[in-house]
């Protein structure tokens, strides 16, 4: 009997080309499907919750895959890993109705990016943080950021490329923290559009040290243009945090696990 199942799946996105597979380089869904087919026995497409760009990293990626398998679903993790390489990991096996769809289920994302403060570059986070050498006014970046929390048209906030249907979303909590040097961005949202966060967290870095107002955050909310923000902060910051789902589309009836 064919069932669905969904992972949550953890990588270092440095060596690859994206979540989705290209022809142009390695990514992770490929990777995760050769493991996958070869633990199955046959090729088995996985569907992600979200397509991250080059270099970007997860800590909760989701993706949902079809099989007829007597693999408990808590023991694909186990299975899986012995089979991947070291820069990406499945850390969980779940059960789901077959309506559940990895990316158009989704509820919530949240996305997290760390920026290494400091006059130096770090040697052990250089792939997981972006450098930003110039002291962050970090109490501003916050305020800020706070003119994105609600349901706005982020047209600014896409760049282009973009394939979305519509440019609004709703941004339900946003926040910037120091801890010793490292400045973190993190929000939560129902969607985000192609490298919102990284343009966020752009605009937000020449914000704290002083080369845009805070106030052009609210603004493009309104002009709608790109121009008025900073540039797309670096891939290597950024990592896809969290996908939520409602709980009820998690829960499979009338099935025998």
């Amino acid at each position: 009997m064919t069932r669905r199942y969904l992972l949550t799946v953890s990588y270092d996105g440095t060596a690859y080309c994206g979540w989705q597979a290209q022809k142009n380089g390695p990514s992770v869904q490929e990777t995760l499907e050769t493991a996958l087919s070869r633990l199955l026995g046959s090729f088995t497409r996985v569907t992600g919750a979200s397509r991250t760009d080059a270099g970007v990293h997860a800590l909760g990626q989701r993706a949902h895959f079809d099989a007829d398998t007597g693999i408990p679903a808590e023991k694909l993790p186990f299975a899986l890993n012995t089979m991947l390489p070291p820069d990406v990991r499945v850390t969980a096996g779940l059960l789901v109705p077959d309506t559940l769809h990895a990316r158009f289920s989704v509820m919530e994302k949240t996305y997290t990016y760390r920026i290494h403060n400091a006059p130096h570059a770090s040697a052990l986070y250089r792939s997981l943080t972006a450098h930003v050498p110039v002291a962050l006014d970090v109490s501003l970046m916050h305020e800020a950021a706070q003119a994105l929390v609600g349901t706005h048209d982020f047209a600014a906030y896409c760049a282009a490329g973009g394939s979305a249907k519509t440019t609004v979303r709703t941004i339900r909590e946003i926040a910037v923290r120091r801890e010793g040097d490292r400045v973190t961005l993190t929000v939560t949202g129902n969607a985000f559009l192609y490298n919102m966060v990284r343009i966020i967290a752009g605009t937000l870095i020449d914000v704290g040290h002083g080369k845009l107002p805070p106030e052009c955050m609210k603004t493009a909310l309104t002009t709608l243009n790109r121009l008025d923000l900073g540039v797309t902060a670096p891939a290597c910051g950024l990592e896809l945090t969290e996908v939520r789902y409602p709980e009820e589309s998690l829960r499979v009836h009338n099935q025998n696990a």
